[in-house]
């Protein structure tokens, strides 16, 4: 099982949060809450309002987000998903763990609060020169104060 951070769209009470139950394209199990170790610019951009993790560390915020395990079918899916490389890319990165309700038969499997691991993040290198300039938030909500809906999939053109 892989670790994932997941800050975006797939957290849970936003929009794509339904692929990560979704058995059929793998298994996702939520283990807790955290934050990145370093800052990084999150931004929403392009005519679909997408939320993208700028690869530009020391810029920006402490990002929050959701922890899950991940199996590798699952993790292909999410590949796929967020169109990796091209899209976005999986690298791994420290995060700060907030909160862990995820369970184990041994304590000390179990990561303290405030303790540092490895996630995968898919964030972008490849992102436009201009979005450098977008406004910068530490956590994403698609109905949050920014006014900038999230356009589904389905919904575009």
């Amino acid at each position: 099982m892989a670790r994932v951070f997941i800050y975006g769209t797939l957290k849970k009470g936003q929009p794509n949060h339904w692929h990560m139950l979704n058995s059929t394209v793998g298994r996702a199990k939520f283990q807790g809450r955290g934050r990145t170790m370093e800052k990084y610019p999150l931004v929403i951009a392009g005519k679909y309002n997408i939320p993208f993790l700028l690869n530009i560390p020391g810029m920006g915020y402490h990002v929050t987000g959701e922890i899950y395990s991940v199996d590798d079918q699952m993790l292909q899916f999410l590949d796929e998903f967020e169109d990796c490389p091209d899209m976005y890319q999986r690298t791994p990165v420290r995060i700060e763990v907030v909160e862990w309700e995820g369970k184990s038969s041994a304590p000390e499997e179990r990561p303290a609060v405030n303790s540092i691991m490895e996630c995968f993040v898919y964030s972008t290198a490849t992102y436009q020169p201009e979005w450098i300039n977008l406004p910068y938030y530490d956590n994403y909500d698609s109905l949050g104060n920014h006014g900038l809906h999230y356009v589904l999939r389905k919904n575009r053109d």
